[in-house]
């Protein structure tokens, strides 16, 4: 069975029966008139990963629309052979959306096309899984990591010092076993746990192809001796240090997977289980990063969500996506990123309202909307009786990160001569 959605986007797959067992879309195109169980309808509708509608006039069929969310989540019906796989593709080339990613984690280290291979890779996830497993297989060149690690456990044996609280509350006056407290070598780190953590969550996502299913096992091979975090715990804490400088692209690239695995839930007994990026907080993160990158020095500050308000008495919050401050701590740039593309009809409104409120707020003529693609690399609007001037700047994703660097360089250039 095949389907086509609005945007001319194929949607395929059946199982032997001729049971629809996945469904295509890109990202914001829709399909329509889809055969679903309608557990599976249900479940779609009330979660986050795509709209989904029933039809009004005929029973067992939905309507699908992709959002801003790209990847991929498999619903595991009662009863059913296999899970309904749900992808949805991201506009952008995947070695664009992997730079985006990286730049945002790690400018300095954010790797240029062809650096993790994802171009061998049509789907999201499977460049997704391919990306984790080569980092991880970087950092673990060199042998696992090593630390010191906080044990507190009941022994036979003494060993660092007596928690003598415990001893008393768990014992009564026993002296065996003992409560004690010591720091262990082991590779059982907070690294290792958060690497091992990803590996387990790669296996078990759809449409990680074959051959990159075979080196996750070997990672994970490497890594048996570590703990992985149980679904549901938090990650254990890490920092950045010179110790650990060969796991740090491998371990921001493992938070991601990790913390993009929102879609997992059990309603009733449907299970849902999946990644997914959201393209609207890449693009932001991304675009505040690089023009954080861009003004830096200068004796100027910038700050990335900082909380201001509207009003006299502070009773209305406002974050804008970036506001840059001079020498005195007085902010003298504001800029907010939109993930959206111009149409015909140009940008909405409400995004000027909103970029005029910023800069009456923060006392500021000349405030910058940037946008994921455009007519115009930049067009610019002067607000009537406020004396403030709006510029909204284009960037085209579908470029090399030179270019896509460059168009930041020149919004940033703007900002400094407002």
């Amino acid at each position: 069975m095949t389907l086509t959605s609005a945007g001319d986007e194929m949607a395929e797959g059946t199982t032997p029966a001729g049971v629809l067992s996945g469904v295509d879309l890109t990202e914001y195109a829709a399909v329509n008139g889809l055969a679903l169980p309608d557990e599976v309808g249900r479940a779609l509708a009330a979660g986050d990963v795509v709209d989904a509608a029933p039809d009004p006039y005929t029973s067992g069929r939905w309507s699908l629309r992709a959002g801003s969310k790209v990847g991929a989540v498999a619903l595991s019906v009662p009863g059913a052979r296999e899970p309904f796989t749900v992808r949805v593709a991201p506009k952008v080339p995947i070695a664009r959306l992997f730079f985006l990613l990286g730049y945002s984690l790690d400018p300095a280290g954010g790797w240029r096309d062809g650096e993790v291979g994802v171009n061998e890779y049509d789907g999201l996830m499977p460049a997704l899984a391919h990306a984790v497993e080569r980092q991880i297989d970087r950092a673990l060149r060199q042998g696992l990591l090593q630390g010191y690690r906080s044990v507190e456990e009941s022994s036979l044996v003494f060993r660092g010092r007596i928690r003598e609280a415990e001893q008393i509350r768990r014992r009564f006056g026993a002296t065996l076993p003992v409560e004690v407290a010591y720091d262990e070598f082991t590779t059982d780190i907070a690294e290792n746990r958060v690497l091992r953590t990803a590996v387990e969550r790669l296996l078990r996502l759809p449409g990680v192809p074959r051959d990159v299913r075979r080196r996750l096992l070997h990672q994970r091979a490497r890594l048996a001796d570590v703990t992985p975090v149980v679904r549901g715990q938090e990650l254990p804490g890490w920092r950045p240090t010179r110790l650990n400088s060969r796991y740090h692209h491998a371990l921001r690239l493992a938070e991601v997977c990790l913390r993009g695995a929102s879609a997992e839930h059990s309603p009733g007994g449907l299970r849902i289980d999946g990644f997914l990026f959201d393209m609207n907080q890449l693009f932001e993160d991304f675009v505040t990063v690089a023009l954080r990158e861009a003004v830096r020095g200068g004796g100027r500050t910038s700050r990335l969500q900082d909380s201001h308000h509207l009003d006299e008495a502070s009773a209305i919050r406002m974050r804008p996506d970036f506001v840059l401050y001079g020498a005195d701590g007085i902010p003298c740039a504001v800029v907010d990123a939109k993930y959206k593309a111009e149409r015909r009809g140009g940008y909405p409104d409400a995004d000027l309202y909103q970029m005029l409120a910023y800069c009456t707020a923060l006392g500021l003529r000349e405030g910058h909307l940037v946008y994921a693609k455009g007519n115009a690399p930049h067009v610019s609007h002067h607000v009537r009786h406020a004396g403030i001037l709006i510029h909204q700047h284009a960037l085209d994703l579908d470029q090399d990160p030179a270019g896509l660097l460059a168009d930041i360089g020149r919004v940033a250039r703007r900002m400094y001569t407002a």
